[in-house]
């Protein structure tokens, strides 16, 4: 039996009693109660997906009214950094005490922060609300997928994590269609406010159906390592974010500022190393990236946050410039790619619920994924939008491959007592990813575009000063001819060599996953393998047991098929044949 992983692990010391060991009842996992909780976790994630692309499209008029042009990168700066504060400690608590109440936690602060953000009247007040709804978003995304890992196996969960990554790809084309509307109707503010409805709806049925076991820990919170990873992750965040946040024309490094956020920045990333190292209970056990399958899908998050958020940044506004497309419109020219991701999230997830398979989805999807982004520097100012629909539809094909695959991987390769510090620590290194990668591919964009338009307008007397920044569609539709001509193809010509920088990133990737480690999938859910919860298959009424849904049921027919030792182990049920052992996982290739 050495070769088998048993996926009843007993609980760290000190993590705290299982439902089974302190003589609560447990839960029953019927498959009404899955769909219960799963339709409160959509709705949550909507809400937080929803806000990333909706205030998008209003900012112009936003920063307008509230004087915060030249500061305008603090409402995006602000929310990144609190979701990439707060990831791994929603990831831990979770683990530590149980998630029902940090997910309620997190619903409550992004509800109360939407209101809040809509009613600000200055500037600093919207960028604090930013941030306060941004230590909710990140909570809800984290939460969500550890939920998921909580209540439905590894084998069948892909039909559950599918939807949930193609959601995603819902909200990003309706979120600027919304914003667009609302800032030209009933005014921005309703940006922000048609979260609350949202919201309360969403807390409220979570408070239903999210009955979830929580627990007492009697381990120290590293609170050396949260301060270390705050400030070390503050630093990347604003030094990736730099140019949107000061007046400079680009990083200048005689500058004592800059240079003492990268030494607080280094020095904070290395003592946190050394804190977790010696920590009883690390925010980020070290031990986990000694877990090649964690390792690797961790490493695949990081280099797909680096390439793809950074290409996905600038296509927008390329459609704006070459084709005159509003804001609104543009969001309908990205529709091809959301078409793609949905349709590759949803179609693996349930192969790999039917074939028990999951690495050749990864493998397949960074090869479409590399040359989706080759085909795009190809792109030119006049080229038809059928073409561009193609190239984004390739892109986002290869994207939904491999997104919600990579999180199962790590799920059901680490012990379900650290599913969602695993969880957390992955989504965690894919935002770096994504504010490291937008930063760089923006440098060298810029860089180009400001060459591309010095030689178009000498002086640049017609844009107002020819600054690349400042150069709006609307402004480069009004150029007369031959200067807009010229300007839209200095534009493209920036952006269509610039992708060849992504391609090495992505096919780091590539070359990473032909190394995932395939391990067999887990055939019982997180809260079954910790002992908080019996599986239920048949959707029978188990006596003695809580339903989530519904509190304790008590059919005296009932038969338990599976039951839980005072271990917290699995013991045979009356559903398996006499002296039949314990059930164990398949074995790990």
């Amino acid at each position: 039996m050495s070769s088998s992983r048993s996926t009843t692990p007993a609980a760290p010391a000190g993590a705290g009693a299982s439902p089974a060991e302190s003589g609560k009842p447990l839960i029953v996992l019927t498959q009404r109660t899955v769909w219960l909780i799963f339709g409160a976790l959509m709705a949550s994630m909507f809400l937080s997906s929803l806000d990333q692309s909706i205030v998008g499209t209003a900012m112009p008029t936003i920063v307008g009214e509230l004087h915060g042009v030249e500061h305008q990168g603090w409402v995006i700066t602000a929310y990144i950094l609190a979701i990439a504060i707060v990831m791994p400690l929603y990831g831990k608590f979770g683990d530590l005490w149980g998630r029902r109440w940090p997910f309620l936690v997190a619903i409550g602060l992004f509800t109360i922060a939407s209101a809040g953000a809509g009613f600000a009247q200055t500037f600093p007040e919207l960028v604090a609300w930013r941030a306060v709804q941004g230590l909710g978003g990140g909570g809800l995304m984290i939460l969500s997928q550890a939920i998921i890992a909580d209540i439905v196996p590894a084998k069948d969960r892909g039909k559950y994590m599918g939807p949930m990554g193609a959601l995603f790809g819902i909200a990003a084309v309706i979120g600027p269609l919304l914003g667009g509307w609302f800032t030209e109707g009933p005014g921005w503010r309703w940006a922000f406010w048609i979260n609350v409805p949202i919201g309360i709806a969403a807390f409220l049925v979570a408070w239903v159906t999210l009955k979830l076991p929580s627990h007492r820990s009697g381990r120290k919170i590293d609170v050396a390592g949260i301060f270390f990873m705050v400030v070390g992750t503050s630093g990347i965040v604003l030094l990736t974010s730099w140019e949107s946040l000061t007046t400079s024309a680009g990083y200048d490094w005689s500058d004592p500022m800059l240079l003492g956020l990268v030494a607080a920045t280094l020095a904070s990333i290395a003592l946190f190393v050394v804190v977790e190292n010696r920590a009883e209970e690390p925010l980020l056990p070290l031990h986990l990236f000694k877990n090649r399958t964690f390792t690797i899908a961790t490493l695949i998050g990081l280099v797909l946050g680096m390439g793809m958020f950074s290409a996905l940044a600038f296509l927008p506004t390329f459609l704006q410039m070459s084709t005159g497309a509003g804001v609104t419109e543009s969001g309908f020219l990205m529709l091809p790619m959301m078409v793609g991701v949905m349709i590759t999230a949803i179609g693996s997830g349930f192969a790999i619920t039917k074939t028990g398979r999951y690495k050749v989805y990864p493998v397949v999807g960074l090869a479409i994924t590399t040359a989706g982004i080759v085909w795009l520097t190809n792109i030119t100012g006049d080229m038809s939008m059928v073409l561009f629909g193609a190239m984004i539809f390739v892109m986002g094909a290869g994207m939904g491959l491999v997104m919600q695959t990579i999180v199962l991987a790590v799920q059901n390769s680490v012990d379900p007592h650290e599913i969602g510090t695993a969880t957390s620590a992955n989504n965690f290194f894919r935002e770096i990813g994504a504010a490291v990668g937008t930063a760089l591919f923006s440098t060298i964009f810029t860089t180009r575009l400001t060459a591309n338009l010095a030689e178009v307008i000498p002086g640049g007397a017609a844009t107002g000063g020819g600054d690349a920044a400042s150069l709006t569609p609307a402004a480069v539709q009004a150029l007369p001819e031959p200067i807009k001509t010229g300007v839209i193809e200095g534009f493209t010509d920036a952006l269509a060599p610039a992708f060849w920088y992504l391609v090495p990133l992505v096919v780091v990737g590539f070359v990473l996953s032909l190394f995932l480690k395939e391990v067999a999938l887990s055939n019982e859910a997180g809260m079954v393998a910790r002992g908080e919860a019996l599986a239920d298959p048949r959707g029978a009424l188990v006596e003695g047991v809580e339903d989530v849904a519904g509190g304790p049921e008590g059919d005296p027919d009932a038969r338990v098929r599976d039951a839980v030792g005072p271990d917290g182990a699995r013991v045979p049920g009356d559903g398996d044949a006499p002296g039949a052992p314990a059930r164990q996982d398949a074995p790990v290739n």
